[in-house]
């Protein structure tokens, strides 16, 4: 009898509607009945030993999309590269990956070695033009609250796959993101002052900074997604990552995970910027976002089962979907359809 609410608990949670694998469904179900912390040790016990190795070449790279437009210095940020170590053919350099049918750019994507002690890690960039591009935040089915109501649903909205350009994960789940979750169709959870913020405002620009702040409400802005603290605040790395005092960026000693991490930021031009590698730690994903020019900078999600970023090409009244890096772990059509967190997506002006 002690166990009937339990497994019925259990089995809902597994019927809930929503993309979701087993096992990102088993391990969610038991971080919200009381053993997040057993969860949070496990994964940093587990990831905190795989380091990747030192020496090797790098072998998660995207494809190299042939440019018909001229990338001009001053068009786009500079990717720095390693110090000391000689690049690979194509390693940071912007390639178009996404076009609008007169050859305007309308997603610009590259990569580059991002750990001078391991040099098989890899991270790619994903930079999204603010003057061609709107970005626009959608609730999950569980995330930011379960069950939450949305005129648009969970997927992206047919109404948009004619101009849609891309789909990215989201951060944090809400209660350990430290923030908050904010539409003019929904205050799903009160938003937090000093947390790191993505503030989307009617015209879809995106801009990165600390709620109260540099970034704060009024008329313009239509979305909020908050999680944790800054990484990257005027350019520079903040201190304390490898601290992580009081649990700034997540469970204490997770930032040491060698894992999939994921980050978002702006460059010096208001161009939005998504970065995302297997094999970082908070440091190494911090830096990585530095290389690509984020001047104002946010992680994201972390983990296999939650970092995604896939390029969308209308084709028709289907998407064909490419992942930004092949090893990524989720659905290519993940956003296609209704998933369990919350996420973003992006469409041509």
């Amino acid at each position: 009898m002690l166990l009937v609410l339990p497994v019925v608990s259990y089995v809902r949670a597994l019927l809930y509607p929503g993309n979701a694998s087993f096992a990102v469904r088993t391990v969610e179900w038991i971080r919200d009945h009381g053993a997040g912390g057993m969860i949070d040790a496990i994964e940093t016990w587990k990831y905190s030993r795989q380091a990747p190795p030192a020496t090797g070449r790098p072998t998660d790279m995207p494809a190299v999309v042939p440019s018909r437009t001229p990338v001009k210095a001053t068009d786009l940020p500079a990717i720095k590269l390693l110090p000391g170590v000689k690049a690979l053919p194509h390693e940071g350099t912007w390639s178009v990956a996404r076009q609008s049918s007169k050859g305007k750019p309308l997603l610009w994507t590259g990569w580059f070695r991002a750990d001078s002690a391991h040099l098989p890690v890899a991270a790619a960039a994903a930079l999204i033009p603010q003057g061609a591009d709107q970005v626009r935040l959608m609730p999950g089915t569980r995330e930011p609250v379960v069950g939450m109501a949305s005129k648009d649903g969970y997927s992206v909205p047919v109404r948009d796959y004619s101009r849609l350009v891309a789909t990215f994960n989201g951060g944090f789940k809400m209660h350990d993101s430290h923030g908050g979750w904010w539409t003019k169709e929904s205050d799903a959870v009160p938003l937090v002052d000093g947390r790191a913020s993505a503030v989307i405002d009617r015209n879809g620009v995106v801009r990165i900074g600390e709620w109260g702040k540099n970034v704060g409400m009024s008329p313009d802005v239509v979305a909020v997604r908050q999680n944790l603290d800054q990484v990257i605040v005027g350019g520079r790395i903040v201190d304390s990552l490898s601290s992580n005092a009081n649990g700034r960026w997540g469970s204490v000693r997770s930032q040491f995970q060698f894992t999939w991490r994921s980050g978002l930021g702006t460059d010096a031009k208001g161009n939005l910027i998504y970065v995302a590698g297997q094999g970082l730690t908070l440091a190494t994903l911090a830096a990585a976002m530095q290389q690509a020019g984020i001047q104002e900078g946010m992680e994201l999600d972390i983990h296999a089962a939650m970092v995604s970023f896939d390029i969308e090409t209308p084709q028709g009244t289907s998407i064909l979907s490419k992942r930004l890096l092949e090893s990524m772990n989720s659905p290519a059509n993940r956003y296609l359809i209704d998933d369990q967190r919350d996420y973003f997506y992006v469409v041509a002006r």
